[in-house]
């Protein structure tokens, strides 16, 4: 391939993209680029104020289980309040708690500060996923997200290694760092990414119509989003075992610590030097096919590393199923986006989070006590037959609907109204500054 054909895929990849997108990647960017309280987390709670590391284990728990309620509660906010101030008023509240833990140290105090700060960041999270829905067409949105996760990855693999780097200034330093730099990426939301919030349809008394009166009961009641979340909550379950159980494998064929270091490193260095690729690659094709090909990779990557002995096989593994994560990651997401009425599009990405968030909390609980009973390989065989079973699911249950072309208004520029089934129009979004 020319260098002239790599810069005008580049150029393809990149080109179209609404100009509020882009500010919204340079957020998700500054964000993740001071992303250094949950890295170093455990380091600092064991090496920094001697607590256990069970103590660590389970302020890290605590922050899942923040995630857990954050999801649902950004989720509504979204759709109620709005984009933009969900947005800004998580990011502040995340950035207050890295601050406060450079300054509190008694156990309890540290617990609540990770508990609340699991809450925010997960609830900023259906708040960005909205807003590009609302922003991007249809055709454009997977793209737009593998764009954004690329961006989340990138700054998260400048932080790791800038954070290593600057250690020797303390971790107290690290994490004054981080709320500075989520504070910078609340006040580039707060200036420069507009409200996209459809207004809701009201009846001649100024009324919200009923039907587009949604709760996360009635979300939950949607079957072929209930099954895409829970479809979602097993292939998470198998991507974030690997986290816990990797390290403990490798350890137990007699391996350094430092080989986990660098086996786990290729998850971000693939993601950041292939995204892009992947994306274009994978932008033509079915998502249900998209996301049947990831459960597989999942399977076949961890299902594999029962089979590992050397760094080098193991890297393997990790290359394997850190393809399905690129694969799946902004599909899934386009998926929920599709199957969400424009009025709910906060509270569905909500639900959707909590799938994360809960494998997030359960997933290392599970693995742990899996390798100390058990044992590895029957962990390793547990995730491919869960990313089995995944891959099962969307190819025989969600392939109609997810495959199914959106009919859209005629002659609409950008996303427009979209035309539900029924042939009933969604009101079209109100863009504010």
């Amino acid at each position: 391939m020319s260098i002239e054909s790599l810069r005008r895929s580049a150029r393809a990849t990149v080109s179209g993209l609404p100009h509020g997108f882009w500010w919204l990647w340079l957020s998700t960017l500054v964000n993740r680029t001071g992303a250094f309280v949950l890295t170093f987390l455990s380091l600092y709670l064991t090496q920094e104020l001697g607590h256990s590391a069970w103590f660590a284990g389970l302020v890290l728990a605590l922050h899942g289980l923040g995630g857990v309620a954050g999801s649902p509660l950004g989720g509504t906010l979204t759709d109620k309040w709005g984009r933009r101030p969900t947005m800004v008023t998580m990011h502040l509240v995340t950035a207050c708690c890295a601050a406060a833990l450079a300054v509190v140290t008694t156990a309890w105090g540290v617990a609540a500060v990770v508990l609340l700060m699991g809450v925010s960041m997960q609830a900023v999270r259906p708040s960005i996923q909205a807003t590009i829905t609302d922003m991007v067409p249809e055709h454009d949105r997977r793209r737009a997200f593998a764009l954004n996760y690329w961006a989340l990855n990138l700054g998260f693999a400048v932080a790791a290694f800038g954070g290593g780097a600057a250690i020797f200034l303390g971790y107290r330093t690290l994490f004054v760092v981080e709320a500075v730099a989520v504070a910078l990426c609340a006040l580039i939301v707060f200036l420069r990414l507009p409200e996209t919030r459809p207004e809701a349809r009201r009846n001649p008394a100024g009324e919200i119509v009923e039907k587009d009166r949604v709760s996360v009961l009635d979300v939950l009641r949607d079957t072929p989003f209930r099954t895409l979340v829970l479809l979602n909550l097993l292939v998470c379950l198998v991507f974030t075992a690997p986290w816990v159980g990797l390290p403990l494998t490798m350890a137990a064929a007699g391996l350094a610590p430092g080989a986990y270091g660098a086996v786990i490193a290729v998850n971000g260095v693939v993601i950041v030097a292939f995204q892009l690729l992947v994306n274009k690659v994978t932008e033509k094709r079915s998502p249900a096919m998209l996301l049947t090909v990831s459960s597989v990779l999942f399977a076949a990557g961890t299902g594999a590393t029962a089979l590992a002995g050397t760094p080098l096989v193991f890297a393997v593994t990790v290359v394997v199923w850190t393809i399905g994560e690129m694969v799946h990651v902004p599909t899934n997401a386009a998926a929920t986006a599709k199957l969400a009425p424009e009025h709910a599009r906060g509270r569905y990405q909500g639900v959707m989070g909590m799938s994360w968030a809960l494998s997030g909390f359960l997933a290392p609980i599970l693995a742990g006590w899996v390798v100390d009973g058990p044992g590895p390989d029957f962990l390793w065989m547990a995730t491919a037959a869960i990313g089995t079973v995944a891959a099962l699911g969307y190819v025989t249950r969600l392939r109609k609907v997810l495959d199914e072309e959106e009919p859209t208004t005629p002659g609409a520029a950008g996303p427009g109204p979209e035309t539900k089934p029924g042939g009933a129009a969604e009101s079209t979004s109100s863009v504010t500054a």
